[in-house]
């Protein structure tokens, strides 16, 4: 009777099968997942972190997965990050959520991970070595938007670019998408360019330094945790304010409130949202039960409007960035709408 009852339930897993049922995922349980990340200095990343702390001890609690601890490197450099990916591997990690210092000078530790049969998701700062995931948002896109939106508002003259963190894959697309929105429009030209390093102290030392030596500038475009950098910057030069486009920090949505209930300033503000590591920590986890998963996936860049100003403040912690954290259940929904 018990074989009986063991063959009824194996034939009854075909049919469904073959009606197209969904199968159950693998265990993931006894996985180990951890997270390598090359920079903390700045809200986004500390954002960034505690949503993956707070989902992973969520997943951890559950007995999703057995361990999910981050790692960041002291000194922002690519051969610190690949030989902490390197320890990763012979500590006997599943999977590792890479948030890259470089697109390529990780690739040799990726593939090793890769071929040591450890699962690769990189994010935000992503990687290109092919054997790994790729989870960002079109930041080329990002950086062309502020070139659209500056058209829209009517403005010509002179630009002011605030880039990230030099070598990283997001500053360069971001300038990308910057440079070549400003190249299709001839009343627009890019003065300047400093680093800011997505930071809101290290943006107001260099925009101030440049400053002296710059014409009126217009508006300012950015990669976000620099803007009110930039404010401070420019009032502390005594000089007018531009229209700076913003990167959904709290104290740049802040510092715009203040001046639009003043003087009915306007702006616009756009990111990736932190909560991406979360993203990619379920992706990760994922593929390891056993789930087709596309390679490269984009999410959706996160907004704030001057409608919308109120609150996505509102909704947001003094030194933290407007976030979406996401649910397993949400990164199943978002992997099948894929394929």
């Amino acid at each position: 009777m018990k074989r009986f009852k063991l063959a009824r339930v194996a034939l009854a897993a075909v049919l469904l099968a073959g009606l197209g049922a969904p199968t159950l995922a693998a265990d993931t349980a006894t996985k180990k997942i951890a997270l390598s990340n090359n920079f903390a200095g700045n809200s986004w990343r500390q954002a960034m972190l505690k949503s993956w702390d707070k989902v992973t001890k969520d997943a951890l609690a559950k007995k999703v997965v057995a361990q999910a601890p981050s790692f960041t490197t002291s000194e922002n450099q690519a051969t610190e990050q690949a030989a902490q990916i390197q320890n990763m591997i012979l500590q006997g990690f599943d999977a590792i959520v890479v948030n890259a210092a470089s697109p390529t000078a990780l690739n040799g530790a990726v593939k090793q991970a890769c071929d040591a049969g450890i699962v690769v998701v990189s994010f935000d700062g992503i990687v290109t070595e092919p054997c790994a995931y790729r989870i960002a948002v079109d930041f080329k896109k990002l950086g062309a938007m502020q070139i659209d939106y500056f058209v829209k508002r009517g403005l010509k003259g002179n630009l002011l670019e605030i880039r990230g963190l030099a070598g990283v894959f997001v500053d360069d697309e971001i300038h990308a998408g910057i440079v070549g929105g400003v190249a299709k429009r001839s009343e627009f030209k890019i003065v300047g360019s400093v680093h800011g390093n997505w930071t809101q102290t290290v943006a107001q030392k260099e925009v101030a330094a440049i400053l002296p030596t710059l014409p009126v500038v217009t508006a300012v475009a950015t990669q976000g945790g620099d803007g009110y950098g930039v404010a401070q910057a420019f009032k502390a030069a005594g000089r007018p304010t531009p229209i700076i486009f913003m990167g959904n920090r709290q104290d740049e949505l802040a510092w715009w409130k203040e001046q639009r209930d003043a003087n009915k300033y306007e702006t616009m503000s756009a990111s990736i949202a932190p909560g991406s590591s979360t993203f990619a920590f379920w992706v990760a986890q994922q593929i390891l039960s056993g789930a087709k998963v596309p390679k490269e996936m984009n999410l959706p860049i996160s907004v704030v409007t001057q409608d919308t100003l109120d609150a996505s403040l509102k909704a947001t912690e003094p030194g933290s960035v407007v976030n979406v954290e996401y649910t397993q259940k949400e990164v199943i929904d978002f992997i099948a709408k894929l394929k």
